[in-house]
């Protein structure tokens, strides 16, 4: 596991301000960082990514500030090294992708929607000199998108999982998953996914502390013959859940 040299998987403002010394600005005379100012989140987090992942990640400036500890956090619950893998939207910064080739060995195949965060994501994949196959899905989210007879190992993705659009949060194309609890984008995701599973196969889902979103998804999985584990854990102040449906 990536660690600080104090142990624990997290970094220390000051030395995060070593790597980014433009965060001194955001930092008080206690030491504390304002992490309600989007640059410094996007700083303290590129930090992150750096010292604790060796990763060089570039944010887009409107979209998501991905934190790095949540989303390892969540492949660690799933992957166990050298699958060959799917990503499901890799937003503008290609994180998990980049994470699941560099931390965990495996083969990565990635999507995205959004032409700019595609942009953004085809540099962060060059700037850290990984093989993660990236391709455009123009609407789809697997069927049309992935060539038929494809396999693999493991499909992850972070979805949308708003009923409807939020302000300030998300993009609408990031946050809008449809449906009554915002389940709609990740059941289509699931339903698609079981053709290109290899046997043993499985989903994965990286999801809000949201009871009724993560029932419905469960519902539908066990419907279509997954076999559904809950895997919920916390992420700074707050519970996130890894979803996991196998064959």
């Amino acid at each position: 596991m990536p660690l600080w040299k104090d142990g624990k998987l997290g970094l220390p403002v000051k030395e995060a301000v070593k790597l980014f010394p433009e965060l001194e600005g955001y930092v008080d005379e206690r030491g504390r960082l304002d992490l309600s100012n989007r640059k410094a989140r996007i700083l303290y987090n590129r930090a992150i990514a750096k010292a604790l992942f060796g990763l060089e990640i570039e944010y887009h400036p409107r979209g998501l500030v991905t934190p790095p500890i949540s989303r390892y956090l969540f492949l660690k619950t799933f992957l166990r090294g050298r699958e060959k893998v799917l990503e499901i939207g890799t937003g503008h910064t290609a994180m998990m992708a980049l994470m699941a080739e560099k931390l965990f060995n495996c083969e990565v195949t990635a999507t995205e929607l959004d032409d700019e965060f595609f942009e953004y994501a085809r540099r962060n994949i060059e700037r850290n000199l990984a093989k993660v196959r990236l391709i455009k899905s123009n609407g789809g989210i697997i069927k049309r998108v992935i060539p038929e007879g494809e396999s693999f190992d493991v499909i992850f993705s972070a979805p949308p999982y708003y009923e409807r659009p939020t302000r300030g949060v998300l993009t609408e194309k990031e946050g809008v998953g449809g449906g009554k609890y915002g389940e709609a984008f990740s059941v289509r995701l699931i339903e698609e996914a079981r053709d290109y599973l290899r046997p043993g196969g499985k989903v994965a889902l990286f999801l809000p502390d949201k009871e009724e979103l993560i029932r419905a998804i469960t519902e539908k999985g066990e419907e279509l013959g997954y076999s559904v584990r809950d895997v919920r854990f916390r992420a700074g102040t707050r519970w996130r859940h890894s979803l996991i449906l196998g064959l």
